[in-house]
């Protein structure tokens, strides 16, 4: 039975409403979530608390990681440097997300996501703090850049999982993607932010903010009230049969394991762009650090604004639908990217903020889809496997894409990945299976 109607643990102990015969099932609620759980009368002031910490560790996130980003690429001027940075923040979420969904379903998640923003946070101290002494240099912050993802690793999949037991089932794919449109925000002024105060205070000042960052939402994490379902037959397994557990909950959906490899092949294609965007200011437009920041504001400009239309749209009812739209979207904006004459950085800027705009349709209709076809139980595993195959894919992109884009150019680079990207959303919405996902 736990599996059906698994235990629910937070401050305050609620249940699945019993079968009959079973326990007495509490008093309706007048609002469920999208698990099916009675939501209390201030979900709202909730989702608020956690949301508020959040986007302002995003703002100093982002702003000490545009600040790593332009140190490398002004030290190097290497797309190789910067890909191998890429990698070294996505590689550990991809392998340790999984272990990070494990933990989820076993522990309160409310704690692990507090641990896991009170570790980044400290890394970004002892970052700054060695920074200050004089002790910057790549593999320092290759090392900064790894722990922080180990971090990620365990917060995001306890966050996704949270979430439908936090909202109703209407509002689950709005405040999806209201974590792209924080970081969307975030992005917009984060990397001038960030560059104005590496070239006036000093590196060191940047990391010091993302600590003071990670303070901020362990204050809005400790006071939301975050439930957590346990499922009891996974606290005696071994992790590898949890993992199973994790990936048969997926696998029950075909068309969501479809959907997932596709969505997987598109980080693939599309994340070498976030590696090498830097570089093509820098190199192909002849761009400074503030040039590259205007592309990066532009883009999360663009973010916000497919952010802001998918929250007041909802997504329709077509979601693995839209995903496919999305693809074809980016992939026709990246290769006309790379058919620009060097003298077009305006028309680049431009097309960047297009290109985001359909970017943001993908990753909260394909959380959304997984969420309800996902048991709760399972979720965070569920959410571990999402993340790993995403963030190992988007390494494996950027490894590749890296190598390529140093032998072709990085026009000529920008060309091709947008013509794959292109491919594949033309595909995506074929099999049947998929398009059920649409249906049911």
């Amino acid at each position: 039975m736990t599996e059906q109607f698994p235990h629910t643990r937070s401050d305050n102990v609620t249940q699945r409403p019993a079968e009959a015969g079973g326990a007495p099932a509490p008093e309706p609620a007048s609002t469920l979530s999208a698990a099916g759980l009675p939501l209390p009368k201030n979900w709202l002031a909730v989702i608020a608390f956690i949301w508020a910490g959040q986007a302002v560790s995003m703002i100093t996130s982002y702003a000490a990681g545009y600040a790593v980003v332009w140190y490398v690429t002004e030290s190097t001027g290497s797309a190789l440097a910067l890909a191998v940075m890429n990698i070294a923040v996505m590689l550990p979420i991809g392998l340790i997300s999984p272990f990070g969904g494990v933990v989820a379903d076993k522990h309160n998640r409310k704690l692990i996501m507090i641990a896991a923003d009170g570790a980044v946070g400290v890394i970004s101290l002892v970052a700054a703090l060695l920074i200050l002494a004089g002790d910057v240099s790549i593999p320092l912050l290759l090392a900064v850049c790894v722990a922080r993802a180990v971090g990620q690793a365990f917060h995001s999949p306890a966050m996704m999982a949270a979430m439908p037991m936090l909202v109703p089932d209407k509002h689950l794919l709005r405040i999806n993607t209201l974590d792209q449109l924080l970081a969307s925000v975030a992005s917009i002024g984060a990397p001038a932010f960030g560059i104005f105060l590496y070239t006036t205070l000093g590196f060191s000042s940047v990391m010091f903010l993302d600590f003071a960052g990670a303070c901020v939402a362990i204050l809005g994490l400790a006071l939301a009230k975050i439930p957590t379902v346990v499922d009891a037959s996974a606290e005696t397994q071994h992790v590898l049969a949890n993992l199973a557990d994790g990936w048969r909950a997926i696998a029950k959906t075909r068309g969501l394991v479809l959907l997932i490899a596709g969505v997987t092949v598109g980080m693939m294609i599309f994340g070498p762009l976030s590696a090498v965007c830097p570089l093509m200011t820098y190199d192909y437009f002849g761009g400074d650090g503030y040039a590259a920041s205007i592309v990066e504001g532009a883009f999360g400009v663009g973010m916000l604004v497919g952010s802001g239309i998918l929250i007041a749209w909802g997504g329709g009812k077509r979601l693995a639908g839209l995903i496919a739209v999305a693809a074809v979207i980016v992939g026709a904006t990246t290769a006309a990217c790379g058919l620009l004459p060097s003298s077009a950085f305006p028309a680049f800027v431009g097309l960047m903020a297009l290109m985001a705009v359909a970017c943001a349709w993908f990753n909260g209709p394909t959380m959304t889809l997984t969420q309800r076809n996902v048991p709760d139980d399972k979720m965070g595993r569920a959410m571990g496997l999402l993340t790993a195959a995403m963030g190992l894919a988007t390494p494996v992109g950027v490894a590749i894409g890296g190598v390529l884009a140093e032998v072709m150019g990085i026009a000529p680079f920008f060309l091709v990945d947008g013509l794959a990207c292109l491919a594949l959303g033309l595909v995506l919405y074929l099999p049947k299976s998929v398009r059920a996902l649409d249906e049911g």
